[in-house]
């Protein structure tokens, strides 16, 4: 298989569980196995020194078009591959669908080390690799975003090199943008928002109190910083903390604000005042209400699962819990948000973002919060329903959702010709 990898045999063991729980029809499930479109492209590019010229590898694989345009990040990973970049695409076409957007999956890549490249190298690499997708990609056709190793500068460069050769200006051609070339407010925080603004609905299902849940954050990026922020506002108390440099610990709770300007100012939370440094590892496995796994994938696993104390698991990186473990925490009670529906406030203010740039109308921050929370809300209580009724765990009745919503949209429109 061209996209054969462990990420896509994974996705595709999970999509096959789901599909066997919801009696999807057989015709159906064979057309949602794989991708729809995928480019492979190599192309080269110039470094500083103009004498050298690297060769590299980049990828965009459109998974499903039923639903509308396709929708989906770009990374920059030295190791990213057809597979990966294959397995993400689905699962981008599930999230979209569990939350009720018109967009198939996307995802797309490059083969290259970003931490290795200049900003000029970024840009020229950008603008190249957006010309070898040019045809592939669109407003009304796939609209990427930025993902790992790739950030709002470089969808502004995509965003340019596209307007530059249909000669006119197209910002819906990509989100994530910056402000100043038709990207939405409340973008970059999106995730972590989106998140939290579940937590009031999954407090009153498992039966927790919100104004003084304790809360522990692994991971203080964009995801985890912005969860922390809107965790505080609702009157948690935030009381452990990690990222790069370390973790710490109060009892008391942090002011999420400092901290942040503390970290901008440090380039991480070590030595923040008023806190007891911790082993990372410890985190995941403090006495808390609410734990929120927002850095890497896999760091739950069968090795640390017994451990796990948190009665609520929130899950704002991707795939932070193993299968193993998965099946162990929900045997053992403790209620999981999974990243394919916690984490999908991300794509939906990006689609806020393509409708504003469509209509050239722009809705403010206040606006576009409440547009979030209501759609993050109403997709959280058609999953829980969907737990109800098929007797599984959220993680499982989101994808039955998603994969549901899919193949209805599959059978209407029927088969061409």
């Amino acid at each position: 298989m061209e996209w054969e990898s462990p990420l896509y045999r994974e996705a595709l063991l999970q999509f096959e569980r789901v599909a066997e729980i919801a009696g999807l029809d057989a015709n159906i499930r064979e057309r949602l196995r794989t991708p729809q479109r995928a480019l492979v492209v190599t192309f080269p590019f110039r470094r500083d020194d103009y004498g050298s010229v690297d060769t590299v590898f980049g990828y965009r694989v459109q998974h499903l078009l039923t639903m509308g345009p396709t929708k989906g990040g770009i990374r920059f990973a030295a190791d990213v591959n057809l597979g990966e970049v294959a397995a993400l695409a689905m699962l981008m076409t599930w999230k979209c669908a569990i939350v009720g957007l018109p967009f198939g999956g996307a995802k797309g890549g490059v083969r290259v080390n970003p931490n290795e490249l200049s900003r000029a190298e970024m840009q020229r690499l950008t603008r190249r690799y957006t010309m070898e997708i040019i045809n592939f990609i669109g407003p009304d056709k796939d609209i990427p975003a930025p993902d790992l190793g790739t950030n709002e500068d470089v969808m502004a460069w995509i965003m340019d090199t596209y307007s530059t050769h249909v000669g006119h200006t197209e910002p819906a051609v990509v989100t994530g943008k910056p402000p100043a070339v038709g990207g939405s407010v409340a973008r970059r925080e999106a995730t972590g928002r989106g998140l939290v603004s579940l937590l009031p609905s999954t407090a009153a299902h498992v039966g927790l109190p919100v104004e003084g849940a304790t809360v522990a954050v692994q991971g203080f990026g964009n995801v985890g910083k912005y969860a922390a922020l809107a965790a505080t506002q609702l009157g948690c108390k935030v009381v452990a903390v990690s990222d790069i440099t370390g973790a710490i610990h109060n009892d008391s709770g942090f002011d999420v604000e400092k901290l942040m300007s503390w970290t901008t100012e440090n380039r991480g939370i070590k030595g923040f005042p008023d806190s007891d440094e911790i082993d990372p590892a410890d985190l995941l496995t403090l006495d808390v209400d609410v734990l929120i796994p927002a850095a890497v994938g896999n760091v739950i696993t069968e090795h640390n699962v017994d451990d796990i104390r948190a009665k609520v698991i929130m899950e704002g990186a991707n795939g932070p819990i193993s299968s193993a473990a998965d099946q162990t925490l929900s045997e053992g009670g403790v209620f999981i948000v999974p990243d394919i529906l916690a984490n999908a406030g991300g794509v939906t203010v990006s689609y806020f973002e393509w409708v504003q740039d469509l209509q050239n109308y722009f809705w403010s921050e206040s606006e576009i919060v409440g547009r979030l929370r209501e759609i993050m809300n109403r997709a959280f209580q058609e999953v829980l329903e969907t737990a109800t009724t098929h007797g599984t765990d959220m993680r499982t009745a989101a994808l039955i959702k998603g994969i549901s919503r899919v193949t209805q949209a599959k059978l209407a429109r029927g088969v061409y010709p």
